[in-house]
């Protein structure tokens, strides 16, 4: 597949939310999870990814979902089909104290993202007005700090259309390898595209 074109999304479809690992679907796909703060914008940028305008729903209360969301996403690259698991997980931070991880994400979601064997990618989402805000950089850590050889973390910053050409510029110095997408101007999700099939099928871009 090297040198392939962008990865077309074709087909979308909501599975199940579940409470935990013990009842979550079966680990039968390559699974791309996705975490980030609350207001970050994960259910767009999933919705983009998709090609479906509502395959994921935003809460109107942030903080408020503290369920996990499957959704299978069928591509179609040069003439192949492909199908890609997507995860989305509660959002995070809108603790009124200070807790740790394992508060603020509860036990079972903790025990989800360290022992689901499916998992190969994590996005995490990070606001690009605010890229060094503290829990995400313990995310960041605590992602690390269990990340198999056959995983990746990938930093993607939304909202980018509220920056300016040398803010993105500057961000992209700070976090080398990370993309800046924009929901509302539906820029950047090629590449995301082409970063999880690189990490799931090997796909050279």
């Amino acid at each position: 597949m090297k040198n392939s074109p962008t990865p077309r999304p074709v087909r979308a479809e909501f599975l199940k939310s579940a409470q935990s690992i013990n009842d979550s679907v079966e680990e039968s796909l390559s699974e791309v999870v996705f975490l980030g703060r609350s207001n970050v914008g994960k259910s767009s940028t999933i919705n983009l990814l998709a090609g479906r305008k509502n395959l994921a729903k935003s809460s109107a209360t942030p903080g408020k979902t503290r369920l996990i969301n499957f959704f299978d996403v069928g591509y179609k690259l040069g003439e192949e089909d492909y199908t890609v698991r997507f995860v989305d997980l509660p959002g995070f931070g809108y603790a009124k104290v200070s807790k740790s991880l394992k508060e603020i994400w509860q036990k079972n979601l903790v025990e989800f993202i360290q022992n689901r064997t499916a998992i190969r990618l994590f996005i995490h989402l990070r606001d690009a007005r605010h890229p060094h805000a503290k829990i995400d950089e313990e995310v960041e850590r605590y992602i690390h700090s269990f990340l198999r050889p056959d995983q990746r973390y990938l930093t993607v910053f939304t909202k980018a259309d509220k920056l300016n050409q040398k803010e993105r510029g500057a961000l992209l110095r700070d976090f080398p390898g990370a993309i800046l997408i924009s929901n509302l101007k539906k820029s950047g999700q090629e590449r995301i595209q082409q970063e999880i099939f690189h990490t799931i099928f090997g796909a050279e871009f």
